[in-house]
């Protein structure tokens, strides 16, 4: 009900992953709001995955990223997907490292017809102006709210580059 209220109301945005609940947040986004509307956008993340104790290890190599991609694909029921971020960090934040290896997987995807845009999430401004010079970008999705504002040059220049900027844990 919460979902198709939202939607309703105008929301055109839903962020999602496969590995949230996991295997049932998608299921449910399917069930209540299948066949989607065209003006909403379906964001998905892959790059992590869900272990036993609640822990969030990441899912980065090819292998991992074409399933999850291929999980995400089936649960929402979609042939392509709107926009998948690539989730760099972990829950301590983002960490450094190459971002080459998995967005060249997921630009493969892209170019496959299975994903439309891609973004990255939990990111440093590194790693997004790395990721820039692989593909497009149309969004980054890091942490940012009132008592966290790390990333406010970063945010400035996304907007600069006309590139959204989607936080999470917005309330803190």
């Amino acid at each position: 009900a919460v979902l198709r209220d939202v939607v309703e109301l105008g929301i055109t945005h839903i962020d999602t992953s496969e590995a949230y609940g996991p295997l049932v947040t998608n299921r449910l986004i399917r069930e209540a709001l299948h066949p989607y509307p065209a003006w909403l956008h379906l964001v998905t993340k892959v790059g992590g995955t869900r272990d036993e104790q609640g822990g969030w290890p990441s899912a980065r190599e090819p292998d991992q990223l074409r399933r999850a991609v291929e999980a995400n694909l089936e649960t929402l029921g979609l042939d392509v997907l709107d926009v998948v971020n690539l989730r760099l960090g972990d829950a301590r934040g983002p960490r450094p490292g190459s971002v080459a290896e998995p967005l060249e997987t997921l630009a493969d995807l892209q170019r496959q017809g299975l994903i439309r845009h891609l973004g990255v999430s939990n990111a440093t401004a590194d790693q997004v102006a790395e990721a820039r010079t692989i593909v497009p970008i149309v969004c980054v999705q890091n942490m940012y709210n009132l008592a966290f504002r790390h990333d406010d040059e970063l945010i400035d220049d996304l907007a600069e580059q006309g590139i959204a900027s989607v936080p999470f844990f917005p309330l803190g």
